[in-house]
């Protein structure tokens, strides 16, 4: 791998950053040396999670779903169908006091789960955000580096059209003067 001598990373970043090396930000240095290596800057996302992220992302996944809805609404109507229709023998009698507790535990360990899938999602999305915002950064910079090379292409076209111009200009000039008759 080339290596970038400090001269170049300062005049590279001051060319499209109008800033010092060392006055770049961590994400800004990274996108300009890798820009120079001509290597890329995506990445994919953490493919292995721990087993406590996995396992909120599965329960905030499931609790968010319809099917948890229905499957949760079909349970408590059998519960209370049950308790309701066996009346005196019933294992937790109207008002559903066990049936009461037992939601409040879900919702006491629902709650935090899913608030633990929903903050590394978030520390996901940053993630993802610092990245796209460096392959952004970087694809501005080949741009600007591709326009730089088209006007210098263009520049030497033209020099060399306009020398070659000349080059006619002046034939045309010693044409003339040699056919010119003597006379005139």
């Amino acid at each position: 791998m080339k290596q970038i001598s400090s001269t170049t990373l300062d005049e590279a970043a001051n060319r499209w950053f109008g800033k010092n090396a060392d006055q770049l930000l961590e994400g800004e240095l990274r996108v300009l040396r890798q820009a120079m290596r001509r290597q890329t800057i995506s990445r994919l996302p953490e493919a292995a999670l721990p087993f406590g992220a996995w396992l909120a992302d599965r329960v905030a996944q499931f609790g968010g779903s319809w099917r948890f809805i229905i499957l949760f609404v079909l349970i408590l109507l059998l519960w209370t169908g049950v308790n309701t229709a066996m009346a005196a023998k019933a294992f937790d009698p109207y008002p559903f006091i066990f049936l009461n507790l037992l939601l409040s535990m879900l919702a006491a360990l629902q709650a935090p789960v899913i608030m633990m899938s929903q903050n590394r999602q978030a520390a996901k999305d940053r993630d993802a955000a610092a990245v796209d915002y460096e392959v952004n950064l970087k694809a501005e910079i080949e741009i600007i580096a591709l326009h730089d090379k088209l006007d210098t292409m263009r520049t030497t076209q033209l020099e060399a059209l306009v020398k070659a111009q000349d080059e006619q200009i002046a034939l045309l000039k010693r044409l003339i003067t040699e056919n010119r008759p003597s006379g005139t």
